[in-house]
C-alpha cells in the first residue's frame, strides 16, 4: 500500500517537471535553503554511465571529440582516478559486483550478461547489498535507471518460464514473452534488495525488452505491441514488446527527472536523514538513438552525442544539489559500468588503452572514476591507486561506520583513504580480478597484470583444455607498459606462477578481501 501511494504521488507531481534543460520543483519545498540532514554522514549519489570509456570525457582526454563540461567540472572540484576498473568488461557482472562487493563469476553467471524473461534475480535474497548497508544506517535509498540483474517475472496461468539460452531470436524467447503477466507485481527487484524506491528498466533500457518503465515492482505502462520493425536493423536492438508511450530517445532524461524528484521528495518527507541515489544511465549504450536537443553536439556522431547526454544528466544532478544547498554534504561519484565500443571519426573512446568493451585488455574495464565531497576531497586532484567498483561496498561501510561480516562484500577493499588523498594501507599486496565477456580471467597485483588462458582479447568464450589453462596467457608490467604492448609471459615465469597461484586461491576460497 505504501509503494502504491508513493507511485500515485510521483505520478501526480509529474506535471511539475519543466521543459528539458530546466529543473522540476515541488511547491512544498520552494523555500528550502539547505539540507537539514543532522547526521555527520553524507548523502551519496552514484552515477554510472553505460559503455562510457576512459577517453570519452575531456578531463581524461584533451583530444576528446565530445564536450563534457559537467563531468570536467566534477573533476575540477574533486578527485580523478586514473587506475579505476570495473570487475568485468560487461554490464550485468559489474552491476552485481558494485551492489554486493562480490565478483559475479562466483554466481551462476560465468560469462556474458543476463538476457530474457527466464533470468531470475542474480542477487540472492539473503545477500547484503550496498542499499541494505546504507538503509540500516538511516539512508533513504533509490535505484533509478537500468537494473539488468534479473527479475522474477509473473506468468499467466501458472506457465513455467523456459530457458531461452540467451538467444532472443529463438522461439523460446518469444514464447516466454507471450506468457508474462505484466499486470502483476514483479519479484526479485531493487525494492526487495534494500532500495526504498525503484524506477527503471529490467535490462539494457534501449535494446532489451520489455520496453517499458517499472516503478517499484510494477510496470508503469503495459507493453502491448511489438517494437516497430524500423528498429530491427539498429545495432544490438532486441525485438520485443513495447509500451505505447515508450520513447527510445527519452529514457535518460526521464531517469534524470525521476532522480531529481527523488531528491526533492526526500527533502520534503525525511530531511533529517541522508539519502543514497544510484542513478544507472542507459547512455551511451547502443542503439544510439539521440534526443533532438542533443543531436550533433559532438564530433563523434550518435554515440558521442549520447556521451553529451550523459554529461547533461550529470549537470542536472549537480544543479539540483546546488539548488538545495546539498553539495557540501554529498559525496557524488561518476563512473561507467565497463569500457566503450570503438569511437567513430578518429575519437579514442578508450584513450590510448588497448581493447574495448567485453575484452580483457585495459580498454574493456579501465573506466573514468571521479568523486567529489566538498571539505573532504581536495579540489582538482588525481589519484593513481588501483581500485575496482567492487570496492564501493567496503568504502561506503567505512564512511558510515559499519563493520563488514565475513559473508558479505567478499571482494571489496576500503579505498576511503584514496578518496581523501591518503595512501591505502597494503595497496600493493591487494589483488583485483577482472573478467571478460567470454569468461576470461585477469588478475592485477601491484604493477603486474596476468591474463589467463589466451593471447587474445577474451571477448568470446574459449575452448581451452583445463590442463593447458595455466600454460598460456599474457603478462604485463602496468607501471612501465600501461598500454599492454609488451607481453612478458615467457620472461617472468616466477611472476606468472605467483599470480596464477593467487588467482586460483581467490577462485576456490570464495573471497579475496582477507587474503
Amino acid at each position: 500500500m505504501e509503494n502504491q501511494t508513493r507511485r500515485k504521488f510521483l505520478k501526480a507531481v509529474s506535471s511539475t517537471v519543466l521543459s528539458v534543460g530546466s529543473l522540476s520543483l515541488l511547491s512544498s519545498i520552494n523555500n528550502i535553503q539547505c539540507s537539514s540532514n543532522k547526521s555527520n554522514i553524507p548523502n551519496i549519489v552514484f552515477i554510472m554511465a553505460d559503455d562510457m570509456g576512459y577517453g570519452d570525457a575531456g578531463c581524461y582526454n584533451s583530444d576528446s571529440m565530445i564536450p563534457t563540461p559537467n563531468i570536467d567540472r566534477l573533476a575540477e572540484e574533486g578527485v580523478r582516478f586514473t587506475d579505476a576498473h570495473t570487475p568485468a568488461a560487461l554490464c550485468t557482472p559489474t552491476r552485481y559486483g558494485l551492489l554486493t562487493g562480490r565478483y559475479c563469476w562466483r554466481t551462476r553467471l560465468k560469462r556474458g550478461v543476463l538476457l530474457g524473461y527466464d533470468e531470475t534475480s542474480l542477487i540472492e535474497p539473503e545477500r547484503t547489498t550496498i542499499a541494505d548497508l546504507l538503509k540500516n544506517k538511516g539512508y533513504n535509498t533509490a535505484c533509478i535507471g537500468k537494473w539488468h540483474l534479473g527479475l522474477n517475472w509473473p506468468t499467466k496461468s501458472g506457465y513455467k518460464l523456459k530457458d531461452d539460452g540467451n538467444k532472443w531470436k529463438e522461439p523460446v524467447f518469444k514464447e516466454n514473452e507471450e506468457h508474462i503477466d505484466f499486470t502483476r507485481p514483479i519479484g526479485g527487484g531493487p525494492i526487495e534488495l534494500g532500495f526504498d524506491y525503484f524506477f527503471g528498466t529490467a535490462g539494457c533500457s534501449t535494446s532489451d525488452p520489455p520496453y517499458c518503465f517499472i516503478e517499484n515492482n510494477r510496470t508503469v505502462s503495459i507493453p502491448v505491441r511489438m517494437s516497430p520493425k524500423k528498429y530491427d536493423k539498429l545495432p544490438g536492438f532486441v525485438r520485443g514488446l513495447m509500451a505505447d508511450d515508450w520513447s527510445e530517445e527519452d529514457v535518460d532524461p526521464v531517469f534524470t527527472k525521476k532522480s531529481i524528484k527523488f531528491i526533492e521528495n526526500h527533502l520534503q518527507k525525511d530531511p533529517d536523514n541522508p539519502f543514497f541515489l544510484y542513478l544507472a544511465l542507459s547512455s551511451p549504450h547502443i542503439p544510439w538513438l539521440v534526443p533532438d536537443f542533443i543531436k550533433g553536439k559532438s564530433q563523434e556522431g550518435p554515440r558521442g552525442d549520447l556521451v553529451v547526454l550523459v554529461d547533461w544528466c550529470v549537470g542536472q544532478i549537480l544543479d539540483t544539489l546546488d539548488k538545495y544547498n546539498l553539495a557540501e554534504n554529498t559525496l557524488i561519484i561518476f563512473t561507467s559500468d565497463n569500457g566503450p565500443r570503438k569511437g567513430a571519426n578518429g575519437h579514442k573512446s578508450a584513450g590510448e588503452f588497448r581493447g574495448y568493451k567485453a575484452q580483457i585488455w585495459e580498454g574493456g574495464h579501465r573506466v573514468p572514476f571521479i568523486a567529489r565531497w566538498p571539505g573532504k576531497i581536495k579540489l582538482a586532484t588525481m589519484c593513481d591507486e588501483l581500485i575496482s567498483l567492487t570496492d564501493m561496498f567496503a568504502t561506503f561501510a567505512a564512511i558510515v561506520g559499519a563493520r563488514l561480516r565475513k559473508n558479505e562484500a567478499e571482494d571489496s577493499f576500503n579505498i576511503l583513504p584514496a578518496l581523501l588523498g591518503k595512501s591505502v594501507p597494503n595497496s600493493t599486496s591487494q589483488a583485483r580480478i577482472f573478467h571478460s565477456g567470454g569468461g576470461v580471467f585477469a588478475i592485477r597485483q601491484g604493477k603486474w597484470k596476468l591474463i589467463q588462458g589466451t593471447k587474445g582479447p577474451g571477448s568470446r568464450p574459449l575452448k581451452i583444455d583445463k590442463d593447458l589453462l595455466n600454460s598460456v596467457g599474457q603478462l604485463y608490467d602496468m607501471e612501465n607498459d600501461p598500454y599492454e604492448k609488451n607481453d612478458l609471459w615467457d620472461k617472468h615465469p616466477d611472476v606468472v606462477k605467483k599470480l596464477l597461484r593467487l588467482l586460483e586461491k581467490c577462485k576456490k576460497q570464495g573471497y579475496s578481501r582477507d587474503l
